[in-house]
């Protein structure tokens, strides 16, 4: 069967969110969607086949990764079909309306783009903090890019062509994928169209915490894997966390060791708090106070998830390096 688009959502235990991605879907009459599950206990499965999606259950003693639910729907999909593009969509996020249209405009105006993405929304962006965080992480610039995020139509023949998705990876394997889409010369291109409603449903600081401890691990080891791509991919983001988080340390072991008054150190958070606050205040508003303050906080979950991936791999956890010619 040959068919211009194929879709690929994955999930786990995302109950009526997944519902709703699949209807947007749906939207498409021709649509060819693969739908993989990574251990649901809810119903997940039964919407899948409510809505007519091929189904694909993970195999539960692997551990599981996005990267691997992806790869694992892109194989079905392609015994299924030979799609021109595939629309890689996470199962708590509904698809916009008008997004294909665009989307596959532009990836056939632009043979040398290989991903398109587009804007990516909070749906209740005023349920939490956390919530919002999400929705302002979302804002990146329009343009060509350095990579895309879960939701993306990718040219399947590229897909193919830079290996998929590194099913290792706990998080970040899309800007991996993208470092490597882009040594072979694709670029990927964010379009200023709604693409995805998300929705993060994250109401507590324990959950925000957790994701910017991956966040860090990701960080560290895809700058690992690539760090001798010309890139620098997420070099400087690796740095920045490391060296934020350790001068509170710093400072109180300089007031103990050589005198109290080391603790004036610890000034540099509420001035970079300033700093933040400020120059965000025209472009986030209210939010901008927030926003500054997390983007502080965050640098010591995310050191923490630089340090495990380092600790990781020197009891012998993989982490390869891409080499460069």
């Amino acid at each position: 069967m040959n068919a211009r688009v194929g879709y690929v959502a994955i999930g786990r235990n995302e109950g009526e969110r997944l519902r709703a991605c699949l209807s947007s879907l749906r939207r498409d009459p021709s649509a060819i969607i693969v739908y993989v599950d990574s251990g649901s206990t809810d119903s997940s499965l039964e919407a899948a086949r409510e809505f007519g999606a091929q189904s694909v259950e993970l195999d539960t003693n692997i551990p599981f990764t996005a990267a691997r639910a992806r790869n694992a729907g892109a194989s079905r999909l392609l015994e299924l079909a030979a799609p021109d593009f595939i629309q890689f969509v996470d199962g708590d996020c509904t698809l916009d309306a008008d997004w294909m249209r665009r989307a596959t405009g532009l990836l056939d105006a632009r043979k040398d783009v290989a991903v398109v993405c587009g804007r990516r929304r909070e749906r209740f962006p005023d349920a939490s903090v956390y919530n919002r965080l999400c929705d302002i992480e979302w804002a990146s610039p329009i343009g060509d890019a350095l990579s895309c995020g879960g939701d993306a139509l990718m040219r399947a023949a590229a897909f193919e062509e830079a290996g998929r998705y590194d099913e290792s990876l706990i998080a970040g394997e899309e800007p991996e994928l993208c470092v490597r889409l882009r040594a072979k010369g694709w670029k990927i291109h964010r379009i200023d169209a709604e693409m995805t409603l998300h929705d993060a449903a994250m109401t507590r600081f324990r959950q925000w915490w957790k994701r910017s401890v991956r966040a860090g691990h990701a960080f560290a080891e895809v700058s690992h894997i690539h760090r001798r791509s010309p890139c620098g991919v997420w070099k400087r983001e690796t740095r920045r966390a490391l060296a934020w988080a350790s001068i509170a340390p710093l400072a109180l072991i300089l007031s103990v060791a050589v005198h109290p008054s080391a603790l004036v150190i610890l000034a540099v958070y509420p001035l970079q708090f300033a700093r933040l606050s400020w120059t965000a205040r025209n472009r986030l508003g209210g939010a901008a106070a927030p926003w500054a303050l997390f983007t502080i906080l965050g640098k010591f979950p995310e050191a923490l998830g630089v340090v495990k991936f380092h600790v990781g791999r020197a009891f012998g956890r993989r982490a390869g390096i891409v080499e460069y010619k």
